[in-house]
């Protein structure tokens, strides 16, 4: 296999790191850490600046189409991105939840008023979103969630609870998965919501942590009313729909994770001098690359 960039990669790749050389902030390692999954409160100014910047750049949402805000680029584009990221050991987006999977999944099941509403937001850090996936009593069983979605007229009514929503407490909009028909097998009576957190009824209460940060939540719903037309790939169709969020979710954290990796790894001094000769960079130290 053949893995030498083409022209137009190269001259991505020289775009990007052009960009990144003049537009990222010296200081940025003080307001953010670098290794977190979820940033501290204090830098989410500052991300959400970083990420506008980036998206008027035409950095954010590489591969997705032109009509909902991306570049219409493929997935070697957002490898040689994040690549020169992690070099320059650049920060992340913050809307990482709504980039690499809500925008993905909106643009596959949405409709077309929900294609235009939603995803443009997403990339300029418009709009925060966060998942409503896990449940206190199901564990790794996704399929056995609880909370529940009944009909009123053009509404559904939402009860339950969510845990370990990561941003839902900064977070405007949210990828619920609640149980619209209890009568169905499991997998089968589910639909896929897109939930105003700022809605009557959403209660939001941070778990904090040992180190005093709050990187989850947990989420009540106390008779959420959500609009049908919020409903994502239509009514009872939630378990392909959020597979399809669990799969983008795969790929998002495939890149993201090598960037915070490499940051990691050479911004550790102690690291480096234990495992490298006259302070290599651990990343480059043949040994540790081993």
């Amino acid at each position: 296999m053949d893995f030498t960039l083409t022209p137009e990669q190269q001259s991505f790749r020289d775009e990007v790191r052009s960009w990144l050389s003049r537009n990222l902030p010296g200081d940025w390692s003080s307001k953010v850490q670098a290794a977190a999954d979820v940033p501290r409160e204090e830098a989410y100014d500052f991300l959400r600046q970083w990420q506008r910047k980036m998206y008027d750049a035409g950095f954010v949402g590489l591969t997705w189409p032109k009509e909902s805000g991306g570049r219409g680029l493929t997935f070697m584009e957002e490898m040689i991105l994040q690549e020169e990221m992690a070099l320059a050991r650049a920060p992340g987006v913050l809307n990482i939840l709504a980039v690499g999977m809500a925008g993905p999944t909106i643009n596959a099941y949405g409709t077309e008023e929900q294609k235009k509403r939603y995803p443009p937001k997403m990339l300029s850090c418009e709009e925060i979103w966060c998942q409503g996936y896990s449940e206190p009593n199901s564990g790794s069983d996704l399929a056995a969630l609880q909370t529940r979605a009944v009909k009123d007229g053009e509404h559904y009514v939402i009860n339950g609870q969510k845990v370990w929503t990561s941003l839902a407490h900064i977070a405007d909009w949210m990828m619920l998965l609640a149980r619209t028909d209890p009568s169905a097998p499991k997998h089968k009576g589910i639909t896929y919501f897109l939930l105003d957190m700022h809605a009557p009824g959403v209660t939001v209460k941070p778990l904090k942590q040992l180190t005093g940060d709050a990187e989850f939540n947990e989420v009540y719903f106390d008779n959420v009313r959500v609009h049908e037309s919020q409903i994502l790939g239509g009514l009872n169709n939630g378990w392909a729909v959020g597979l399809t969020t669990l799969m983008y979710e795969r790929l998002a954290l495939g890149f993201g994770l090598q960037v915070r990796l490499r940051i990691a790894l050479d911004g550790l001094v102690d690291l480096a001098r234990r495992s490298t000769k006259n302070g290599v960079p651990a990343t480059r130290d043949p040994l540790t690359r081993q």
